[in-house]
């Protein structure tokens, strides 16, 4: 039992057996493993709270209090990215469930585990209370999130609630893996059972497939194709973080001798240290990593976002000489209205199935081909060269790239998950080395979920001698920062560095771009964009809500001081915020899209 067990304990009841339908969904839970469920409270799910608090006991699941929807919806998403584990999430009927699909669109977008459950009605117009019941009950409440989920059900009687919420468990799990969404009527809810009325199966008679492997004739020609190629680059995307699956990978490269490139907007898939990592990780593919696809004779990918947008930029230069070959299965999820499988890409060996087994039965085959002998001769890919900190005198201001230096000075022997990063990072400044150092973006681009998400993180992380991290801007602080309360209440230790710019800066870049195209002053770029006069009070504001704060941290000599005060305290087990006062701008240039617009991304 860990230390979150020992929140918010009911009183003991003689509720034992199941006496009311909703006993039976909250009993469902419990069979399919899930421990935790977020939630914001609602009165349309009332009889289903009763149910896990004095049916179940606040226990498998347990829950936690949220101050708004869509955090409860982010917290679930960033608890999945640590372990591929799902957790719950509940939400209101129709204002709450739209508050949530924020979140719930960035999971769909991220291939995120979440058991989304919701609640309508009565149905049953006569049950329904004056005003309220009307407003807040919808005929088809799924309607409202299906196209950015792999499932939705409304069970009209305790037995269909059993079977909807085995469905649901098997589809948010089954690659492409994601959301799903299980809708409670509340005059079901809150209806006695009848003896007998339902039985709940063995759930282990309902599990998971193994994952898609390949095919033996795509298995093949893949690896006839590396072995006649002289230059192959391999291009890790959506993978496991499994240390197994870790280390497979890097077997494979090092055997095959391919070049690496990776991508921020997933979990880190290779080690960004490693002599065959091409570039430093990015939102976009590196100069160098450009380069290098033009160079290669063999490109392999791995279940990358957004292939197609990748190879873009080098379509004036006519595109990749080499052969593709692309796993995936994003061709398994439906065409929601977001249309989020991206451009398509070309192939010349298309792969259906699952990224990391398609890489174990490409390394089983190419061990056989080459005998086991590596055809990596030890030498180093591209790379940047190592950046350097600028000698700055202590009562500088502090530019983007100062938190990275600081960090990792800061940091000593702590093993950090950094659970996001904003666009201004210095990727060519920190390395990732173990496939828990560094857990993604959010998916949909959505901005305030960063906050949530990275609690997530920390409460997957509860037992485990990792440093949760948060390096976040501001825009997207501020738009999800009262999850900072779930934290202080529960005790999560995380990190949250906000990097501040007090603009909306991102944004700024598209004016300036807009006014160079029009021939219009550039210096209006700031208009409708920066978060200032007055400046925002953010550690106040964490402080407000229970959580140790430090800030504004505005001269580079302060920095390594206010973060390892910040990582004491969190290794010691309590949530903690700095607001570090950074200059508007990017750590090194933004990859532009081949028209020459400035990149889209989540920015503060």
């Amino acid at each position: 039992m860990n230390q979150i067990s020992k929140f918010d304990r009911p009183v003991a009841g003689d509720n034992k057996q199941m006496e009311w339908v909703s006993d039976v969904a909250a009993e469902m839970l419990r069979k399919l493993g899930i421990k935790y469920v977020s939630l914001n409270p609602g009165a349309s799910y009332r009889g289903f709270h009763d149910s896990l608090v004095n049916y179940l006991g606040n226990q498998d699941p347990q829950m936690l209090l949220c101050l708004h929807e869509d955090h409860a919806v982010a917290i679930a998403h960033g608890y999945s990215k640590v372990g591929d584990e799902m957790m719950g999430a509940i939400l209101h009927s129709n204002v709450g469930l739209m508050h949530g699909l924020m979140g719930i669109f960035n999971a769909w977008c991220d291939r995120a585990p979440i058991m989304v459950m919701g609640a309508t009605g009565p149905v049953d117009a006569p049950l329904r209370r004056p005003w309220i019941d009307w407003i807040h009950t919808a005929k088809d409440q799924g309607a409202l999130l299906r196209d950015y989920t792999k499932y939705d059900d409304e069970p009209r009687s305790a037995e269909a609630i059993v079977e909807t919420m085995l469905r649901a468990n098997i589809m948010a799990q089954q690659a492409p893996k994601g959301p799903v969404y299980v809708c409670l009527d509340a005059g079901l809810q809150e209806t006695p059972l009848k003896e007998g009325e339902v039985t709940i199966p063995d759930v282990s008679r309902f599990q998971l497939a193994d994952p898609p492997p390949a095919s033996d004739d795509a298995v093949a020609a893949t690896a006839d194709l590396i072995e006649g190629a002289k230059n192959v680059v391999f291009m890790y995307g959506r993978m496991s973080a499994k240390r197994e699956d870790w280390d497979r990978r890097m077997k494979l490269a090092e055997l095959c001798g391919a070049g690496v490139i990776t991508d921020l907007k997933n979990r880190v898939a290779f080690p960004s240290n490693h002599d065959l990592h091409i570039g430093a990780p990015s939102n976009w593919v590196s100069p160098l990593g450009q380069e290098e696809l033009m160079a290669a004779d063999a490109v392999i990918v791995f279940d990358w976002v957004d292939l197609a947008g990748s190879l873009k930029p080098l379509a004036p230069r006519g595109g990749v000489p080499g052969k593709i070959v692309n796993c995936t299965v994003d061709s398994y999820a439906h065409n929601g209205w977001s249309a989020d499988h991206f451009g398509l890409a070309p192939a010349d060996i298309p792969v259906l199935a699952d990224a990391d087994v398609f890489a174990a039965q490409l390394l089983d085959a190419m061990e056989q081909k080459l005998g086991g002998k590596s055809r990596w001769d030890g030498s180093a890919k591209a790379k940047p060269e190592a950046p350097e900190q600028a000698e700055k005198a202590a009562d500088a201001e502090i530019a983007p790239r100062d938190i990275a230096f600081a960090l990792k000075e800061a940091k000593g022997d702590l093993d950090l998950t950094l659970t996001r990063v904003p666009l201004g990072w210095a990727s060519d400044a920190w390395h990732f080395e173990h496939p828990l150092d560094y857990m993604g973006n959010d998916g949909g681009g959505g901005l305030g979920c960063g906050p949530g998400s990275a609690i997530g993180v920390g409460l997957a992380l509860i037992d485990d001698d990792r440093v949760p991290v948060a390096i976040l801007g501001d825009g997207d602080f501020m738009q999800g920062g009262s999850a900072l309360w779930t934290a202080a209440h529960y005790k999560i230790p995380v990190l949250f560095i906000i990097s501040n710019n007090r603009s909306n800066f991102n944004d700024e870049v598209h004016q300036e771009a807009m006014a160079t195209q029009r021939g219009r002053p550039v210096e209006n770029r700031w208009i409708g964009q920066r978060i200032d006069e007055p400046a925002l009070d953010l550690a106040g504001y964490a402080r407000a809500q229970g959580v140790q704060a430090d800030g504004p941290i505005e001269k580079v000599g302060d920095l390594v001081a206010a973060f390892e005060k910040g990582l004491a305290a969190v290794a010691g087990g309590e949530p903690y915020l700095i607001d570090v006062r950074v200059q508007p701008g990017y750590s090194s240039p933004m990859v532009t899209r081949a028209s020459g617009e400035a990149s889209t991304g989540t920015a503060s």
